[in-house]
C-alpha cells in the first residue's frame, strides 16, 4: 500500500515546469531566455500537464542572457507574455540571490530589494522562499573545486523581510529547503507565526554540498514536518538520470512533483531533452504510473492557496490586492 504524507486530494498531484533557472548558459543549453521563450515554454509545459511554472528573469539584452536580471520592466514583460500564451498557470517567481552585489546580489536595490521590486511589478501567485543558508559546492575528480565556493545565505533577518513581503502582496511563499537543517527550520517558522496560513514546502535534492538525491531519505524529510506542511509539499531533484526515482517516490508518497531544464537535462532513457515540454511529459507518465493524476489548474489553486487566476500585470496594479 502507498504511504502518503499528503491532505486532501491524495489522487492529484500539483506539477510544476522550472523553465530556465539561475546559472545555465544559454550560450551552451537551449533555455528560454526572452519573454517570448519563456512563454513559448511556459504553454509547452502547460499543454504536457503543468499547472505551476517556476521562473527566473534573465538579461534580454544581446550577449547577456547568461546574467540574472532584477529590473522590474524585465519581470513584467515575461509574466505578461506568460499570461497571454497560458492565462490559467501559476506563476513561481524566484527571489533567490547570491552576494550582495551585481546581477547575482539582486542588481541596484540589492538581495531583498531587487526580488521584492520584482514581485510588487509582477504579483505572481507564488514566489521562493530560499529558507536557509547552504555552502554551495562541488569538487571535481581532479581534487579541484568546479567553481569557487560560494556562500547562499539566508540568515533569519532575511527570510523574515522575504516572507513579510509576499504575505503583504498575498503571494503563496514556496519554501526550498536544500539541506535537512532547513526542513526542520520550517516548523520552527510556523511556531512563531512567521509563515501564513498558506504555504508549500520544496526539498531540494541532488545539489552536491545539500541533500542527497537518495530516495529513501524522502519519507524521512516528510516526516520532520508539521501536519500543515504536509498537505503541499514536492521534491525538486537536481542531476541527470538519477532525478527520475526520486520524483517516482515523491508521487508514490502523495508529494507535489517538478522538473524542468532549470533542475535536469535528460529525460528518463537518458536522452538529452529538447525542451521543458518533452520533461513534463515524462513527468506526468512517472506520476500515472504512480497512480496519480495531474491537478487541474483550478484544482491546483485549491490545494496550494491561490484563489484565483491574476490578470495581466497592469491590472493587478490598479485593482485590489486582496483575495475573495
Amino acid at each position: 500500500m502507498r504511504r502518503s504524507f499528503s491532505g486532501g486530494g491524495v489522487d492529484k498531484a500539483v506539477v510544476t515546469a522550472s523553465l530556465n533557472g539561475v546559472f545555465t548558459d544559454p550560450k551552451k543549453f537551449n533555455i528560454p531566455v526572452s519573454a517570448e521563450e519563456m512563454a513559448v515554454a511556459a504553454k509547452e509545459s502547460y499543454d504536457a500537464g503543468a499547472t505551476v511554472v517556476h521562473i527566473h528573469i534573465r538579461n534580454p539584452e544581446p550577449g547577456k542572457g547568461h546574467l540574472p536580471s532584477w529590473e522590474p520592466s524585465h519581470c513584467k514583460d515575461v509574466v505578461n507574455a506568460i499570461k497571454e500564451r497560458a492565462p490559467e498557470l501559476i506563476i513561481n517567481m524566484t527571489t533567490g540571490t547570491i552576494g550582495t552585489k551585481g546581477p547575482l546580489g539582486g542588481g541596484d536595490l540589492g538581495p531583498t530589494g531587487g526580488p521584492i521590486s520584482c514581485l510588487e511589478a509582477t504579483m505572481p501567485d507564488m514566489a521562493a522562499l530560499n529558507a536557509g543558508s547552504l555552502n554551495y559546492l562541488k569538487a571535481k575528480k581532479d581534487g579541484t573545486w568546479a567553481w569557487d565556493p560560494v556562500l547562499f545565505s539566508n540568515p533569519v533577518s532575511k527570510v523574515e523581510e522575504m516572507v513579510n513581503a509576499m504575505k503583504q502582496r498575498n503571494i503563496v511563499p514556496e519554501c526550498e529547503c536544500f539541506d535537512t537543517g532547513i526542513v526542520r527550520s520550517i516548523r520552527m517558522y510556523e511556531e512563531i507565526g512567521l509563515l501564513p496560513e498558506h504555504f508549500t514546502v520544496s526539498l531540494v535534492m541532488g545539489v552536491a554540498s545539500g541533500m542527497s538525491n537518495n530516495s529513501s531519505w524522502i519519507p524521512l524529510l516528510v516526516d520532520e514536518l508539521s501536519e500543515n506542511a504536509r498537505r503541499q509539499w514536492q521534491v525538486i531533484a537536481i542531476g541527470r538520470q538519477e532525478v527520475w526515482p526520486l520524483l517516482r517516490r515523491a508521487a508514490e508518497l502523495g508529494g507535489n512533483v517538478r522538473t524542468g531544464l532549470e533542475d535536469t537535462f535528460y529525460l528518463p532513457d537518458g536522452k538529452r531533452a529538447g525542451s521543458n515540454g518533452e520533461l513534463i511529459e515524462a513527468l506526468v507518465r512517472v506520476l500515472r504510473e504512480s497512480g496519480r493524476e495531474p491537478a487541474t489548474p483550478d484544482e491546483a489553486r485549491a490545494m496550494i492557496g491561490v484563489r484565483q487566476s491574476r490578470g495581466a500585470v497592469e491590472d493587478n496594479q490598479a485593482g485590489s490586492r486582496e483575495r475573495p
